[in-house]
């Protein structure tokens, strides 16, 4: 009996240590596996851009851009193939074939709607556009804007304005066409459509209504509003100190208007007086009319017919923000100066009097250059009528039925 309480109470102590013994050893937990590295997605990325900007000479503007973009996205390992494309030329060389043509490519805006109509010209939207809308202003979104929707982004600016001789003409003197006339002699190239519609436009004549986008309203250039600008022009013609041409053409020209293009030639004729200005009013039947250019830019698009943009679209669309943005602009700017004078508010081109009166432009006294198909009837009539103005064949009395003639040219396709 003595054995049995024993054993009883030998084992009674045996699981009170097992228990303590349990409850003092831990075992160790298991450690999570780390998380792999996402594996990095390869991608060859074909960008076409102007020889100017892949020139050693002026800075490898695009392949130093794409490079800095490549930096800042590691998780893309990218391989760069360059083509050289003009952007004048990419409605040419994209649309042809855009399955083999460029993923980004540089354009002039009023290539969209071939572009578009090509399947070659992706639309932009979300956190890119509002960026864009943010840095660069309504005017130069716009001009990338067709049937609604935004289709690139834009990098710098093309329009025109005035340069002029300070020595010639006061800061108050070139707000008024009609008050530099009766200081120096100032030449517009009056035959060249591109610059002829301003006079209209200022009085109220409009292309395809009053934002340029609604092909349905034709070209109005018709009415009292059109025949008093065509009097206005016949006296200017008249006008011993107005000449036809720029200051290359026109001998002893104190003023003249063109783009960026021009600056160098301004820069030789006037010197130290150089001056730049957005344009001039006019005087039409006593009231003040602000002259208004066409105002375009050029921009950088994404193609999505390519295998990138339908594997990746979100790449391409990286890449064409970033060539367009603050950054890159800066760097554009400072290594071509006035042929690429940005269209980003955030870029300070400092005491640029060229690059100010461009921007200044662009905001102020012009219009955008309607990118519709029938804007194509515009070109040959107005550049008619500016040679008949410079023949002298349109006077005060057959004003009204030139004028009319004019407009019914530009609407021969319109719907009105």
């Amino acid at each position: 009996m003595k054995m049995k309480k024993f054993f009883s109470m030998l084992l009674a102590v045996l699981m009170v240590m097992t228990m303590f013994t349990a409850c003092g050893k831990k075992e160790p937990e298991p450690q999570p596996e780390p998380d792999p590295e996402p594996e990095k997605i390869a991608v060859t990325v074909t960008v076409w851009g102007p020889q100017e900007d892949q020139s050693s000479e002026k800075g490898n503007w695009l392949q130093t851009s794409c490079e800095a973009f490549a930096k800042l996205h590691p998780e893309w390992e990218i391989t760069f193939k360059y083509g050289v494309c003009s952007e004048g030329d990419a409605k040419t060389n994209v649309a042809t074939d855009p399955s083999a043509a460029a993923d980004v490519y540089l354009f002039a805006n009023d290539q969209i709607p071939d572009l578009v109509k090509a399947g070659a010209l992706a639309e932009l939207g979300g956190s890119v556009v509002e960026t864009a809308k943010k840095n660069q202003g309504e005017t130069a979104v716009n001009t990338v804007t067709y049937n609604g929707s935004v289709y690139g982004i834009p990098f710098t600016g093309n329009t025109w304005f005035m340069y002029y001789d300070k020595s010639v003409f006061s800061d108050e003197d070139i707000k008024s066409l009609d008050a530099m006339l009766e200081k120096g002699k100032v030449a517009f190239p009056l035959t060249n459509s591109w610059y002829f519609a301003s006079f209209y436009v200022a009085n109220g004549c409009t292309l395809f209504g009053p934002t340029q986008t609604e092909e349905s309203k034709g070209i109005d250039f018709s009415g009292d509003k059109a025949v008093a600008v065509t009097d206005y022009l016949v006296d200017l013609v008249a006008n011993k100190n107005f000449g036809d041409g720029d200051v290359g053409s026109v001998e002893g020209a104190n003023a003249f208007f063109s783009g960026t293009w021009d600056a160098s030639k301004a820069q030789d004729a006037y010197g130290d007086n150089l001056g730049a200005a957005c344009l001039p009013s006019i005087t039409i039947n006593g009231e003040l009319k602000q002259l208004k250019s066409f105002a375009g830019t050029k921009a950088v698009g994404v193609n999505p017919s390519t295998a990138l943009y339908k594997e990746h679209p979100e790449i391409a669309v990286a890449l064409a923000a970033y060539l367009g943005g603050t950054e890159a602009q800066t760097l554009h700017y400072q290594l071509r100066g006035d042929e690429v004078i940005p269209t980003d508010t955030n870029v300070s081109t400092g005491t640029n009097v060229v690059a100010k009166a461009q921007v200044d432009t662009i905001a102020k006294t012009s219009i955008v250059q309607p990118v519709l198909g029938k804007m194509g009837n515009y070109w040959g009539p107005a550049g008619s009528m500016g040679a008949e103005l410079i023949a002298k064949t349109v006077t005060h009395s057959n004003a009204a039925e030139k004028t009319e003639e004019m407009n019914t040219a530009m609407n021969s396709e319109a719907v009105n």
